[in-house]
C-alpha cells in the first residue's frame, strides 16, 4: 500500500486554530468533514480562506483537508488561511517571497484585551459623578 504524501501547515488567528492538510488534487476544500462552501456562507470568509491559494496561482492544483476549532468564524477563516500558507511553503519554498510579500505567512496577533478590575471593559471605565 502506497503512502499518500501531503504537506502540512497550523494557522493560528485569536483563539482559533487550524490544522491544514494539502493533496495533490482538483482544489476541493474539506473543512471538518464538510465542504467549505456550506461551512462559510460568507463571501468575504470564503475569499480570505482561498486568498493564499489565489495568491500563489495554485487553485486547481491542491485539495485541502482542514480541521480547525476554537473561536468564530472571521478568526477560524483567518487561521486556515495562515494554515495554507504555510504547508504552501512546505509543498514549495519558492513561493515564500509571494506569501510574505502579501502577509500571509505572518501571524496576525491581535486578540481580545482582558477586563481589568474597577473598570467596566478592557478600557472602558464607570461614569464619573462630581456630586
Amino acid at each position: 500500500m502506497e503512502k499518500s504524501t501531503y504537506f502540512h501547515g497550523t494557522g493560528r488567528r485569536k483563539t482559533a486554530v487550524a490544522q491544514v492538510r494539502l493533496l495533490p488534487g482538483n482544489g476541493a476544500i474539506i473543512i471538518n468533514g464538510m465542504p467549505y462552501e456550506e461551512l462559510y456562507p460568507c463571501l468575504e470568509h470564503r475569499q480570505t480562506i482561498m486568498r493564499s491559494l489565489l495568491v500563489t496561482d495554485s487553485i486547481g492544483k491542491y485539495n485541502a483537508v482542514v480541521k480547525v476549532a476554537g473561536g468564530g468564524v472571521s478568526g477560524q477563516s483567518g487561521a486556515i488561511s495562515h494554515g495554507v500558507a504555510r504547508a504552501l511553503v512546505r509543498a514549495d519554498e519558492s513561493l515564500k517571497p509571494i506569501l510574505r510579500q502579501n502577509g500571509l505567512l505572518t501571524r496576525d496577533s491581535r486578540a481580545k484585551e482582558r477586563k481589568k478590575a474597577g473598570l467596566k471593559r478592557a478600557r472602558k471605565a464607570p461614569q464619573y459623578t462630581k456630586r
